[in-house]
């Protein structure tokens, strides 16, 4: 039977995203509220959300904005049970909160390790507080933003002759991510909660380019002959939210123009 066109609003649906005020993070916003979320925006520095909160208003989009430290699994906690007591329920999360500690393999070990209070410990305190909650109510859908980093390896060839680079940990943890998705999918369906993740690949950044050069070798890497516009993201992450993907569940979705198919 036909797919009813309604089924991939958000609307109604209580969702919490966590990392909301980057070039990414911006999007999303903008993208789950034009879909009709309510939505709440997690971050640690609740100021910063300011111009982002009032640029959605202008576009009616209403954002809720509460605080969280993601290294830290209280927090994270007392922030379930402020959103459980003023909502009821939680639809839905995006987790796209990441903290870039490293620079280059040869960092000091105490960055690697600062790098995965977030980026490993938080996001599975994060994913597992959270699931808990929907689980209750057997209902809900995980959304983890990974990268299309997560399943390929580093080319040092897109960086020469740059000031750009690839750090270590981002693919460790990326690719952690992913598998970590089908694990939480298989431990969270059974209780009505669907698990999965997006890999966009690389984000053009029009407030800061990235070098010519490489805007040139990895352009030519992608099946459309360019990077992706932020905007572009976020339509897959409404489907994973959305009633339209009600018997999708374990998925690692890529959006990289095809980088990965060639």
């Amino acid at each position: 039977m036909p797919t009813d066109p309604t089924s991939f609003s958000l609307r109604d649906k209580v969702i919490v995203q966590f990392g909301g005020t980057g070039l990414l993070g911006r999007a999303l916003v903008h993208a789950l509220g034009a879909a009709g979320a309510t939505l709440v925006v997690a971050t640690r520095n609740r100021a910063s959300m300011a111009p982002i909160v009032a640029a959605e208003a202008a576009a009616g989009h209403d954002v809720l904005v509460d605080e969280v430290d993601i290294g830290a699994e209280g927090s994270i906690l007392a922030l379930r049970e402020r959103l459980l007591a003023a909502h009821g329920r939680v639809d839905g999360i995006v987790f796209n909160a990441v903290t870039r500690t490293m620079r280059s393999v040869a960092d000091p070990i105490e960055n690697w390790e600062a790098s995965m209070a977030v980026n490993s410990t938080g996001f599975f305190a994060t994913v597992r507080a959270f699931g808990d909650a929907m689980a209750a109510k057997r209902a809900g859908s995980i959304v983890n933003i990974a990268s299309m980093y997560g399943y390929v390896g580093m080319n040092p060839m897109l960086y020469e002759g740059t000031s750009m680079g690839a750090a270590p940990d981002y693919f460790f943890h990326k690719a952690g991510m992913i598998n970590l998705t089908r694990w939480l999918a298989a431990h969270y369906g059974p209780q009505g909660v669907r698990v999965n993740v997006v890999s966009p690949g690389g984000i053009y950044n029009p407030d800061k380019p990235q070098a010519p050069q490489f805007l040139e070798r990895y352009n030519k890497l992608t099946a459309f002959g360019r990077m992706a516009d932020a905007a572009e993201i976020g339509g897959a992450v409404v489907f994973l939210l959305s009633d339209a993907s009600t018997y999708v569940t374990g998925i690692n979705l890529p959006v990289d123009g095809g980088y990965t198919a060639r």
